[in-house]
């Protein structure tokens, strides 16, 4: 690996030394001092481990399991995984010999709580102190996600998760022990992976997430949608106020939350689209960002929601304004946003009045290069939600998971990553960026494209893991060689190495 990182650097480095009027050429040093560049997993996606060692089953095991198997008798569960809970060391040396600054991972809430409240699991215990070590000890700087989608499936049987506000003490409890066992090692910590896309259960956009309630797709309910991220934001304030009460002052970290975007764009030059496009500014970001930064929901969620959106109490508005002491972002790509008339239905596309259309070739699974996107929601944020500190914690592209020349991938993550650049000289507080992910997952949406930097051999009994000229190109940045996608395009295949 090192041989070919060797000559991969030598090539990149010779490859990009002239000058061309390609508007991001960048290296690692044009970033400001302190700026962290890192990789992701998420727990389920990535651990395997599913029935070992006292965890107990999450949502997403009943949903997959729920999946009726193919002709040679398997169906998609999680239990393997990429097993990262046997190859931790594995994965934490790769991620050392790439050059990665920091990783963001997620904490298996039922492998650490089984039942979701009650006793922690000592061997769940064990397994992360374990990996937060690993990490710290090759100068990696963990983030952890609470909540990364996978709610104990006891607390879904019991009272249908977050639906419930008997969840915002659970998790709280939840968050206790990971700052009491975890937070010398770890901090930066977000509470709750994409809120507005996990409550709205991707109702209306052909998106399958797992619901807070598997037995009852939330999409097909207009109440519980609003209900469900009213929960998860409250949740997510009583955790910040927790740690900033009991673990701020000794353990010095910071808590945030993270949202799911789209940058949107008006589908044509009417007036009825560009109303259309704010709307659903405000429904996506708005619903999440606005709370945290003025006490309450935007004026066209509330106005339009009606009485199916609580509202918050003063008691509740002040604990969730201020709550966030950074702002996740995650983005793949751009949307056009079109006007669409009343409907009687009540969803949450349909209450923005809004329809969503790709922009170029750009699918569920594949995603046109789009960087402009990522400035604007960076704009966006800083220009209505008081510029706040903020981590790119998921960007990244799929490409066929069989593929290992992954050119477009590096075509995506050069022009996203010199995005993020610019609007840090635009003065965005953005702090970090995360590529999504480190390795090839468990894919939900579609098994066939992965977002991995490494290509992981689902075939082998071994799980073998092998780079990808991404992830060739990812560490060749990340220590130090100057990129351009000009050269990049006309530099052709990187097969040879």
């Amino acid at each position: 690996m090192e041989h070919i990182l060797f000559l991969f650097t030598i090539f990149l480095s010779f490859a990009f030394s002239s000058r061309c009027n390609d508007v991001y050429i960048y290296s690692k040093k044009d970033f400001p001092e302190g700026f962290v560049f890192g990789s992701a997993v998420s727990a389920y996606q990535w651990e395997g481990a599913a029935d070992e060692d006292g965890r107990k089953p999450s949502i997403w095991d009943t949903i997959f399991h729920s999946i009726p198997p193919n002709d040679a008798g398997k169906g998609p569960t999680g239990d393997v995984a990429c097993d990262g809970y046997h190859k931790y060391k594995e994965d934490v040396r790769l991620m050392y010999d790439m050059g990665l600054d920091a990783f963001r991972l997620s904490i298996s809430w039922s492998r650490l709580i089984p039942s979701g409240r009650g006793p922690v699991n000592p061997k769940g215990l064990r397994f992360y102190k374990n990996l937060l070590d690993e990490l710290k000890s090759h100068g990696i700087e963990p983030h952890v996600t609470l909540y990364h989608d996978d709610l104990p499936q006891t607390l879904d049987d019991e009272y249908g998760g977050w639906f419930d506000p008997k969840i915002i003490d659970d998790f709280t409890a939840f968050a206790d022990v990971c700052f009491r066992e975890f937070g010398n090692t770890v901090k930066f910590w977000s509470t709750i992976n994409e809120p507005n896309m996990l409550a709205f259960g991707g109702s209306g956009l052909g998106i399958k997430l797992p619901t807070p309630q598997t037995n009852s797709y939330i999409g097909n309910s207009s109440t519980n949608q609003y209900i469900a991220l009213h929960n998860m934001l409250l949740t997510h304030a009583s955790t910040a106020s927790l740690y900033k009460k009991k673990y701020k002052d000794k353990q010095n970290g910071s808590v945030g939350i993270t949202c799911f975007t789209y940058w949107m764009v008006p589908f044509t030059s009417s007036k009825e689209d560009d109303m259309a496009t704010q709307r659903a500014r405000d429904f996506f970001l708005g619903s999440v960002l606005h709370p945290l930064v003025f006490g309450d929901y935007p004026g066209s969620v509330k106005r339009i929601a009606g009485k199916r959106l609580p509202s918050f109490s003063k008691e509740e508005s002040d604990l969730v304004q201020n709550s966030s002491d950074f702002v996740g972002v995650i983005h793949y790509t751009t949307m056009y946003i079109a006007h669409l008339t009343s409907s009687t239905d009540q969803d949450f596309v349909s209450d923005m009045n809004a329809s969503l259309i790709p922009i170029g070739n750009s699918t569920l699974v594949k995603y046109d290069v789009l960087p402009w996107g990522l400035e604007g929601v960076l704009a966006y944020i800083k220009e209505n939600y008081g510029n706040p500190p903020v981590y790119i914690l998921e960007n990244g592209s799929s490409n066929h998971s069989s593929s290992l020349n992954d050119v477009g991938r590096v075509e995506y993550l050069h022009a996203y990553i010199g995005a993020v650049l610019n609007s840090v000289r635009n003065e965005s507080d953005t702090r970090g960026y995360f590529q999504w992910s480190f390795m090839d997952l468990f894919e939900f949406l579609d098994p066939n494209y992965t977002y991995g930097l490494y290509y992981v051999n689902f075939s082998d009994p071994e799980l073998k893991r092998s780079p990808k000229t991404s992830a060739l190109w990812y560490s060749a940045f990340l220590n130090g060689t100057t990129s351009s996608s000009h050269e990049l395009k006309n530099s052709g295949s990187f097969s040879a190495l």
